[in-house]
């Protein structure tokens, strides 16, 4: 009887450790638009995606969940994923493609649902580029519908936002490679306001204006090289 009991003991203990373990891994959630989206693995789950399976190759060759780069980096720093909020063409702003009203697709509009993480990646700006959004002005608060319909006040309201909603989460903008002068002047002016951390990607391969597989491995690192060169500070 007390083999049993010792036996259970040991075995409550070493469940309790195990599940603490597994509960204190950081989560990670992702605000972003096609470059981090995959099939299957977005939320709410009718967002539009750009990566999914049986991809033509010649097209993209990003096949697979394991080859994105947030996959990659949960999967390198042993963290979990809380929630990937990416929508395929969606613009920080409100102004889309062929100048269509986004608003439902937004940046701006989707922050609220990210759940509960200690880490949010931020990783948007490429379709204002490629659209072109207007630019418009610096704008701290008394945002408009028409304000958002440009980049600068939207990105504000943004991170204004967030900065709020998301107390104690480290905050980070991933900015893409090869976008416009305007676009990148100004999450940098922003987020140096906001005090949120800009991680400027560069070098990063592309196939049909999104990454490879080599370009999703080095936003991965670059992104980790980042995170572990700003905690050592």
């Amino acid at each position: 009887m007390k083999k049993l009991y010792i036996t259970l003991l040991i075995s409550f203990a070493v469940f309790t450790v195990s599940y603490a373990q597994k509960s204190s891994k950081l989560s990670v959630s992702i605000l972003g638009d096609s470059y981090s989206t995959f099939e299957g693995y977005v939320t709410p789950d009718t967002n539009l995606t750009w990566y999914f399976f049986d991809r033509k190759v010649k097209d993209n060759d990003v096949v697979a969940v394991e080859q994105t780069w947030w996959h990659q980096l949960l999967k390198n720093n042993d963290w979990k994923l809380c929630v990937n909020n990416s929508y395929s063409g969606s613009t920080i702003s409100s102004t889309g493609y062929r100048g269509e009203d986004y608003s439902d697709r937004s940046f701006v509009t989707r922050a609220s649902n990210l759940g509960n993480p200690d880490i949010i990646f931020i990783f948007g700006g490429t379709n204002d580029s490629w659209v072109p959004a207007p630019i418009g002005e610096y704008k701290e608060s008394g945002w408009t519908t028409e304000d958002l319909k440009a980049f600068r006040p939207s990105l504000e309201k943004l991170l204004h936002y967030m900065k709020r909603r998301y107390l104690s989460v480290d905050i980070y903008f991933i900015l893409n490679s090869e976008l416009s002068d305007a676009v990148n002047a100004s999450v940098r002016a922003i987020c140096t306001r906001y005090s949120v951390p800009v991680i400027e990607l560069h070098d990063i391969d592309k196939k049909a204006g999104h990454p490879s597989i080599e370009g999703m491995k080095a936003i991965s690192q670059q992104v980790d090289v980042f995170i572990k060169q700003r905690n050592k500070k």
